[in-house]
């Protein structure tokens, strides 16, 4: 990589890292407020929604404000806001002040995806490599949130914790201002004075937005959107439900899990150290390897070639979780191999993405597109939530098997349509 490819990466993956760090403190912190507050599950499960709604929703005009404003200026808001939040969040009184700061957590975060996605795919040079650092980075955080937040809450109150927890944003915006790099290097066009670049692309109507969109909206842009509705769906249906099944399916191989030692067995988050949770953990972890291998496959191979590769391994990850669930080995295993590949396919959407967007409204594209993940997405946790209640754990995994199948399908389309 040049100068210039190493300030774009390190620049993105810092707030990448970041998004992740808060978005997998929450459920810790959640922990702490059944026990502080007097509302019900449902109640603060709204509330948390709320958050993650709009951390979804938010990346479509984030992506129209990225081809607007550039992409420094929206991921430096998005640390800042997020660095913001926390802060308030340690401050507001009660359940509707938590609501307030995570509903502006929810806003900042969801700027992040949309600017630094489209500042790689048009700043960076070895594409490939900086997808895969980023990836790695993302996963970096969603393995340090929930350990850094209970290990914060060990040593002091949520509120400490979480004003602490705001200190990296705030340092990440600070350095965010500092940092030199051209976010148009990879596709043409001068350096602005302060080693920016002045976007190519105004959205200053509705009108504007509506011709930009039909503009974005491709056939081939279509199918891609289509695609990462579906694997979405899998990922949010498959990592929100995963914990307890993972619980459920060690309780007959290994025994109930024994209380958490020393400090964490008295606080309100040990319930979130049993033999699962570090399943869960590690199975994150791996995906930080998959990110990395998922990255550089992207420089050998169309990334579409690389998708059918990866959704197959999820169809497939899916129908043999229940089947290997009656042993430790294999259990370890599926779960190993799924959070690999379902890690290890975000570098490939997101060069798929950006090969079927136009550079000038690449923001516009991936705000679409996170739009889809994160947004219609998060309807998997509903879906699959749906059938654990009225079905069963097999049908849950063939259920994901099917939002699996449906983007394989449409995968093979884009290489069929290639050829």
């Amino acid at each position: 990589m040049n100068r210039n490819d190493r300030a774009i990466t390190g620049f993105a993956m810092a707030g990448h890292g970041l998004v992740h760090t808060y978005e997998l403190a929450v459920p810790i912190l959640l922990t702490v407020w059944l026990v502080e507050f007097p509302v019900t599950s449902a109640t603060l499960g709204t509330v948390v929604a709320v958050g993650y709604g709009l951390f979804g929703v938010g990346a479509l005009p984030a992506g129209v404000l990225v081809d607007r404003f550039g992409s420094r200026a929206l991921v430096v808001g998005c640390t800042l806001g997020m660095g913001l939040a926390f802060l308030l969040l340690s401050v507001l009184p009660g359940v509707v002040g938590i609501a307030v700061a995570l509903a502006l957590w929810g806003t900042a975060a969801s700027v992040y995806h949309p600017a630094g996605l489209t500042l790689i795919s048009k700043g960076v040079e070895e594409r490939g490599a900086a997808f895969a650092y980023h990836g790695m980075a993302g996963n970096a955080g969603i393995v340090a949130g929930p350990f850094l937040t209970a290990l914060l809450l060990v040593v002091g109150d949520w509120r400490v914790a979480v004003a602490a927890l705001a200190v990296p944003a705030l340092v990440a915006t600070v350095v965010g201002l500092r940092v030199e790099f051209d976010e148009t290097a990879a596709v043409g066009g001068g350096a602005a004075a302060d080693g920016g670049d002045a976007p190519e692309t105004d959205i200053g109507s509705l009108s504007e937005f509506l011709t930009a969109s039909r503009a974005v909206f491709t056939v081939g842009f279509l199918t891609v959107f289509a695609l990462v509705l579906f694997n979405g769906l899998y990922y949010r249906g498959m990592l929100t439900f995963l914990p307890g099944l993972l619980s459920d399916f060690l309780e007959p191989l290994v025994g109930a899990s024994a209380p958490a030692p020393g400090p964490l067995s008295e606080g309100p988050a040990a319930g979130e150290f049993d033999r699962s949770r570090y399943l869960y953990a590690g199975l994150l972890a791996v995906g930080i390897g998959g990110q990395y291998v998922g990255g550089r496959l992207t420089d050998a191979v169309a990334p579409e070639r690389g998708l059918v590769i990866a959704l197959s391994s999820l169809v497939a990850i899916a129908l043999a979780f229940v089947p290997a669930s009656g042993s430790l080995p294999a259990l370890l295993a599926v779960s190993v191999a799924l959070g690999f590949t379902l890690f290890g396919m975000q570098p490939l959407t997101q060069a798929t993405i950006a090969k079927y967007s136009p550079p000038e409204h690449r923001g516009l594209s991936f705000g679409y597109t996170y739009l889809a993940i994160f947004g219609i997405g998060a309807l998997g946790a509903s879906v699959t939530g749906w059938v654990l209640t009225y079905g069963s754990t097999r049908l849950l995994f063939a259920v994901l098997a099917g939002f699996a199948a449906v983007a394989l399908a449409l995968a093979l389309s884009l290489v069929v349509r290639g050829e």
